[in-house]
């Protein structure tokens, strides 16, 4: 055992420490010719565009309901943001907030148009979840003045004219609506050139939150068309029932590609994937925004059995070691939230790598269907903690990121 916690001492911390020190011996240099890297103007747009942290502060609080609310986020300059960073309808934010003694990170789709940074605004639209720490923490005491910490806009769910069709038919569920309105909005700025068929499920018409300000955007521009779905009543205007490949083929284009943009619960996902297998879509025209946090690996055909309740896992991060439990049903992400380990997260659904770490022994679970690693990564034995479920004791070394 102490053969394998000796091999913690992380390769990619000596790397760092080495970049580190060479910045330092370039910045201490007496030659008065050396420039610093953010005094060239490439280097500069790209610090603008992707900043690593944002500060932010809520400027105003708009309620949905009373289980939903959006939140004008505006640049915090007290604390150093003078401008917000520009991002691509379809985006999100990473929101960090403090929960008494322990730090967790959260994806929000942005819901405003992307010219909005321009005059300083992101819209982030909070839906409450049930025993959902950082949800029920914002709904509870955000309120105008309130601070906060975000990544710079992250995401691939955008579209884009070299791989995605001409027409974009976007089926969205629940608060799953939020980056249509983000595309909705740019589509009628100018800002992205596509036409939008918006097909929008919600139990009731009370329920569809933005279809009000959607329609009035259809209304204005004939690009983007929005049909309701109501699953529990009848409307006139609107359909009934669930979003079904019949349904999509209805207002889809019928002498044209279109590409596919799903946003939802996952409970829609794997209703209505199944119904776009029927369609005979080509692979690269249908998109996922994030499929959110994997729960119950249990439920897949490939989980193995006998598997134990729980696991030890030591964590080895900022050269510091840590040795917790996690649940064979929990991710170790989760894992190390709970045990106050202020681990690196952004998309919580294994794709963009943030939380990239390497497994230094022992097994874990990654279920296919949420599984973004490179095939680099598996063969040199790297993990995404956010999907990744124990198996056996072991052994993860983490780098420290975050906002």
């Amino acid at each position: 055992m102490a053969g394998e916690v000796k091999k913690m001492k992380l390769q990619r911390l000596d790397l760092m420490k080495l970049i580190a020190g060479r910045l330092k011996a370039v910045r201490a240099a007496d030659d008065g010719n050396v420039r610093d890297l953010y005094s060239y103007h490439p280097n500069r747009l790209a610090a603008a565009l992707h900043p690593h942290c944002q500060f932010l502060t809520v400027k105003k609080v708009i309620a949905h309901a009373p289980d939903m609310k959006s939140y004008i986020l505006a640049p915090d300059k007290t604390r150093g943001t003078n401008a917000l960073a520009w991002f691509s309808a379809g985006q999100y934010l990473t929101v960090c907030v403090q929960v008494g003694d322990k730090r967790y990170c959260r994806p929000y789709s942005i819901a405003s148009a992307p010219a909005d940074t321009l005059s300083g605004e992101y819209r982030l639209t909070v839906k409450r979840v049930e025993n959902g720490v950082v949800s029920n923490y914002i709904l509870d005491h955000w309120t105008v003045g309130a601070k906060t910490a975000a990544s710079a806009p992250l995401g691939d769910f955008t579209y884009e004219p070299l791989r995605d069709a001409k027409t974009v038919v976007g089926i969205a569920g629940g608060s799953g609506i939020t980056p249509f309105r983000s595309l909705a909005c740019a589509i009628k700025n100018g800002d992205e050139d596509c036409s939008l068929i918006l097909l929008y499920g919600s139990r009731t018409l009370a329920d569809a939150v933005f279809s009000d300000e959607i329609a009035a955007i259809a209304a204005a521009c004939p690009k983007v068309k929005l049909v309701n779905v109501l699953s529990e009543e009848k409307k006139k205007g609107c359909e009934n029932g669930f979003i079904t490949a019949k349904l999509i083929k209805k207002y889809a284009p019928q002498n044209a590609p279109y590409s596919l943009f799903l946003c939802g619960p996952q409970a829609m996902y794997r209703f209505v994937d199944k119904e776009i297998e029927t369609l005979g879509i080509r692979r690269k025209f249908v998109r996922h925004e994030l499929f959110g946090e994997y729960f119950d690996p249990a439920q897949n055909a490939d989980y193995p059995a006998d598997v134990k309740e729980s696991y030890k896992v030591r964590v080895r991060i900022a050269e510091k070691e840590y040795v917790i439990q996690c649940p064979a049903d929990t991710s170790l992400l989760r894992a190390m939230e709970a045990a106050g380990i202020d681990a690196p997260s952004d998309c919580r659904s294994g794709r963009c790598g943030w939380c990239h770490s390497q497994l230094i022994y022992g097994q874990v679970y990654v279920p296919e269907s949420v599984d973004g690693r490179r095939l680099a990564d598996k063969d040199y034995g790297y993990i995404h903690p956010c999907v990744s479920f124990p198996l056996s004791d072991l052994a993860i070394d983490v780098p420290k990121v975050g906002y």
